[in-house]
């Protein structure tokens, strides 16, 4: 199987001193997005309780701003970019997903990683243990939530967390699909391997590097007794909108030389453009050419 090339369209939460200090996405959702998803097939947010820059800094929610947005634009995908397994217990986030998945009408994909901003978690008051634990604990995570999915009452007991019948009705018709944001070779990869349908990985690799871990994550799908080919090879891209024909010569080069690397979906960081008058650019110049190959 070869997965058709898809492309997501990352809004921003933030609001900092490039947005006057207004969260982007309020301002994309009336400006931009009713444009620019007409093109996209999937929208994605990220997920932080605040910002880089200064903590005073707006920062949207993940989940209410996701589901705002899911009321507001009915025609594509849905998805975090990534949560943090530790931000929400396992069941709660099963839950949430679950009810999210009925009200957008099979719209939502779960994405999520083990979390890595420390500070975040210390200041929340929440526990951070060291990396293998937190990916230990996805992994029983999502064990609680393919559960909780599936079966009226279910029970998990293990070494982290544990429900007892746990239900979570409405049952979702469709599974939401799991996109896995990891890269580490050792644990996280194996884990995509093992439950991701799409994963998420990292653009700071080098060529070679890419293809390793790309192997690892087939070869743990394979040992899963998963088709490695059945799982979508994600990279998040941070570009501006080209504004120029020489612009998106760059840009559909860049992405075509990811995609000769087994990348089949973009998903596009466009950070604030003021103005939807260069997604046509994109779309005709870039995306539409990548997509015939």
């Amino acid at each position: 199987m070869t997965n058709a090339m898809k492309f997501g369209w990352l809004s921003p939460v933030i609001g900092n001193r490039w947005s006057d200090h207004k969260p982007i996405v309020m301002f994309q959702e009336r400006n931009i997005l009713p444009t620019a998803l007409e093109h996209f097939d999937s929208l994605w947010i990220a997920d932080h309780f605040y910002g880089f820059d200064a903590k005073t800094d707006p920062f949207m929610e993940a989940w209410t701003t996701l589901t705002w947005l899911a009321a507001k634009f009915p025609d594509v995908m849905l998805c975090h970019h990534v949560l943090g397994h530790g931000y929400r217990p396992p069941a709660l986030t099963a839950k949430m997903a679950s009810t999210l998945q009925v009200l957008s009408g099979n719209r939502f994909i779960l994405g999520i990683g083990a979390g890595w901003r420390e500070d975040e978690y210390a200041a929340y008051g929440y526990d951070f243990p060291k990396p293998s634990v937190r990916f230990a604990q996805l992994d029983e995570m999502l064990q609680i939530c393919k559960l909780m999915w599936t079966e009226d009452e279910p029970s998990f007991t293990g070494t982290h967390f544990s429900i007892e019948g746990a239900s979570a009705p409405p049952l979702p018709d469709v599974i939401p699909p799991i996109c896995i944001g990891a890269s580490g070779e050792k644990v996280g990869l194996p884990l995509a391997g093992r439950h991701a349908d799409i994963w998420n990985g990292s653009g700071r690799a080098s060529d070679e590097d890419w293809r390793r871990k790309l192997d690892i994550l087939h070869n743990a799908a394979s040992d899963a007794g998963r088709d490695p080919a059945q799982i979508e090879i994600s990279q998040t891209i941070e570009h501006a909108l080209p504004e120029t024909d020489a612009q998106s010569q760059e840009l559909l080069e860049r992405l075509a030389h990811k995609a000769s690397l087994g990348i089949t979906y973009f998903v596009m960081d466009f950070g604030n453009p003021l103005t939807t008058d260069h997604i046509s650019r994109f779309v005709e110049q870039v995306k539409q050419p990548l997509i015939r190959g």
